[in-house]
C-alpha cells in the first residue's frame, strides 16, 4: 500500500504526457470521377432509389457519389488517428485522435479542412462549422391481402391512432403497402422473434439494416428503445396492437450508443440516412436528439438549434433534399433548463413531433419551440404520454416521451403518402401541417397542433380545386407576380403563402382575384393556401 501511494502521484502527473483524444470531421477536396459515376447512377444507387428520385424530380448529384476508398485508407494509415464514420453527402470522415495527429492531416493533398467537435480548437465562433457502393435493395413484394377494405381491431393502440384520425387511412386500404420506412434508433433486440413482427418477417418486409455502432449487420441487438419505437409503426397483433403503418417495409439502423453521448452518433445517423437514401427509403423515423455530450466542450448552445448548425441537422436537411421525409422527435427537455427542441428536430427538413396526452393536452416534458431562428417547432404533435408499445416479450406496455409520438406520426405519414404517391415530401409535410388543429394559430408547445388524417384524406381524395372550378393560379413556376383567380367566391376570403418549413410568408384577403408580388422571396418551393371557413386547398408553386 505504501509503495502504491508513492507511485500514484507520479502516475497522475504522467497522464498529461499522453495526448488527449479529440473528435473531428475531416473534409476532403472535391470528389474525383464524379461525372463517370453520375453517368451510370445505377452503380451507386438502387433501382428503388432511382425510381423514387425520378418520381419526385429529385436531382442526382455529386453528394450521391461514394467516397473514394483510397482517401479513407490514407486517413486510416495516419499515425494516432482512427476513422469512426464516413459521409458521402458531406465528403468527410469522422475521426478520433490526438489534436496534433488530427491537425497533421491537413498536410495530405486530399484533405481540404478539419473541423474539431470542440469548436474552441477550430478558432471559429460557435456554430460556424464548415461545410461503398450501396447495398442492393431487397425486391419489394407488393401484397394485396384484403378482398375487402381492412377494419382493424387495434386493441391497445386504438386511442393513439384515432387521436390522429388515422384509422380512416387504414379503412381505405392505405396501410403503408409499397412504402419503405427507415427506423433509426438505439437497437432492435427480439424483433427477429417477436410475434408482433411475425407477419412483417414472413412477408419479407423487414428488408435489413445495419448497426453502425458495432459495425455489424446484426441489427437485433442494443437497447430495446428501438424495438419499442418500431412497434408503434410496424407491429401487428390483431385485437391486441396494430402500428400506424402495419403493411410497410422497413430498414432498421442502429446509430445510438446508449453507453455514451458523442457527436460520433450524429455521424452514424448521417451514414444511416445516406444508406437509406441509396436504398429508396421514403420516410425516416428518428426518436433521438442531441444537445449535450459527455465531453462538455462538444456541447451545443441553444442558439445552435437553428436547423443548419448541428451536423445531424444538416444531414436531415440533405435527406429532405434527396426526397425522403425525416420524422423526428422534438425531445424531452421541456421541463429542463434547455427547454427547446434538440437536433435534428430543429432541422428545416424535419417534420418534428411533440408529445400530448390522451386528451390532447401538452405534456410538460415535450421540448418547446421555436427554433433558434424563429421557425415553428415542433411542427405537430401526437400521443407521447402513456403511449402504447409492444415490449420484447410481446407484452403490451405504455411509455412516455416524444420518442413514441414520432413513430406514431411517421407511420401515419407513410400511409398518407401511399395514398398520394405523386406528391413530394415537401407537399406531404405541408399537407399534414395544414390539416392540424391550430394551423392558423401555432404556438411553441403544440406547433400546428394535432393532424387530422381522415379529413385530409377526404379533402385530397376529391378532385383537384382546378377541376372543381374553384380557382386558377398562374403562372407556375413564377418569377415575379402570380395571379389567383376565383371562379366563384364561394366563401373563400383569405390566401396564404407558406415556405416548405411551414413559415407563413404572407397573408391576404381575396375577393375574386388577387396578384401576389413574390419578387422579394428567394427561389424555391412554396405553398399557396386558399382558405374559407369550411375548406382549405393547398397548391405547390415554384419560385424561380
Amino acid at each position: 500500500m505504501k509503495n502504491l501511494l508513492f507511485y500514484l502521484p507520479f502516475l497522475t502527473m504522467a497522464i498529461p504526457l499522453h495526448a488527449q483524444q479529440e473528435d473531428a470531421w475531416v473534409y476532403f477536396t472535391p470528389k474525383e470521377n464524379v461525372a463517370t459515376a453520375l453517368a451510370t447512377p445505377e452503380t451507386i444507387l438502387t433501382q428503388r432509389a432511382l425510381e423514387r428520385k425520378q418520381r419526385h424530380n429529385v436531382a442526382i448529384d455529386e453528394r450521391d457519389v461514394p467516397l473514394d476508398q483510397a482517401r479513407i485508407t490514407s486517413i486510416k494509415n495516419a499515425d494516432g488517428v482512427t476513422v469512426l464514420a464516413k459521409s458521402k453527402w458531406f465528403n468527410c470522415v469522422y475521426v478520433r485522435g490526438s489534436e496534433t495527429a488530427i491537425r497533421s492531416l491537413v498536410a495530405l493533398p486530399e484533405v481540404a479542412s478539419v473541423d474539431f467537435a470542440d469548436n474552441n480548437l477550430d478558432g471559429l465562433p460557435k456554430g460556424e462549422r464548415r461545410d461503398v457502393k450501396n447495398q442492393k435493395s431487397v425486391p419489394r413484394k407488393k401484397i394485396n391481402k384484403f378482398n375487402k377494405l381492412p377494419v382493424y381491431d387495434y386493441g391497445n393502440s386504438r386511442a393513439q391512432i384515432e387521436q390522429l384520425n388515422a384509422a380512416v387511412l387504414h379503412e381505405k386500404n392505405y396501410t403503408g403497402d409499397g412504402m419503405i420506412i427507415a427506423v433509426v434508433d438505439a437497437g432492435f433486440p427480439a424483433v427477429d422473434r417477436m410475434t408482433a413482427f411475425e407477419e412483417a418477417r414472413s412477408e419479407g418486409r423487414i428488408l435489413g439494416g445495419y448497426d453502425f455502432v458495432a459495425d455489424t449487420d446484426d441489427i437485433y441487438r442494443g437497447s430495446d428503445h428501438g424495438t419499442h419505437t418500431f412497434s408503434d409503426i410496424g407491429a401487428k397483433i390483431p385485437g391486441v396492437f396494430v402500428g400506424t403503418a402495419p403493411d410497410a417495409s422497413y430498414y432498421l439502423f442502429r446509430t445510438e450508443d446508449g453507453s455514451r453521448e458523442s457527436p460520433l452518433e450524429e455521424a452514424y445517423w448521417v451514414a444511416a440516412a445516406e444508406r437509406a437514401d441509396s436504398l429508396g427509403v421514403d420516410v425516416i423515423n428518428t426518436s433521438l436528439g442531441y444537445t449535450q455530450f459527455d465531453n462538455s466542450a462538444y456541447d451545443y448552445d441553444q442558439s445552435d438549434m437553428d436547423g443548419i448548425t448541428a451536423f445531424i441537422s444538416k444531414g436531415a436537411n440533405v435527406a429532405f433534399e434527396k426526397g425522403m421525409l425525416p420524422v423526428t422527435s422534438a425531445g424531452n427537455s421541456g421541463s429542463t433548463s434547455w427547454g427547446i427542441v434538440s437536433a435534428p428536430g430543429d432541422a428545416i427538413g424535419s417534420l418534428t413531433v411533440g408529445a400530448i396526452t390522451a386528451s390532447g393536452d401538452y405534456v410538460g416534458f415535450s421540448s418547446r419551440g421555436p427554433s433558434a431562428d424563429g421557425r415553428v417547432k415542433p411542427d405537430i404533435v401526437a400521443r407521447g404520454r402513456g403511449a402504447s408499445i409492444v415490449d420484447t416479450d410481446n407484452s403490451i406496455g405504455s411509455a412516455d416521451g416524444t420518442s413514441f409520438s414520432s413513430p406514431i406520426m411517421a407511420g401515419a405519414v407513410a400511409c398518407l403518402w401511399q395514398a398520394f404517391p405523386k406528391k413530394t415530401n415537401a407537399e406531404i409535410m405541408q399537407m399534414v401541417r395544414s390539416s392540424s388543429s391550430q394551423f392558423n394559430n401555432p404556438d411553441i408547445r403544440l406547433g400546428y397542433g394535432i393532424p387530422d388524417f381522415g379529413s385530409l384524406l377526404d379533402n385530397l381524395s376529391s378532385t383537384t380545386p382546378e377541376a372543381q372550378g374553384v380557382y386558377t393560379l398562374f403562372p407556375n413556376p413564377v418569377i415575379k407576380d402570380i395571379t389567383v383567380q376565383l371562379s366563384d367566391a364561394g366563401g373563400y376570403n383569405e390566401i396564404q403563402l407558406f415556405s416548405t418549413e411551414g413559415k407563413m410568408m404572407l397573408q391576404k384577403e381575396i375577393n375574386g382575384a388577387i396578384t401576389l408580388d413574390l419578387e422579394r422571396f428567394a427561389p424555391g418551393v412554396y405553398f399557396v393556401v386558399l382558405q374559407s371557413k369550411s375548406n382549405r386547398y393547398t397548391q405547390k408553386i415554384i419560385k424561380q
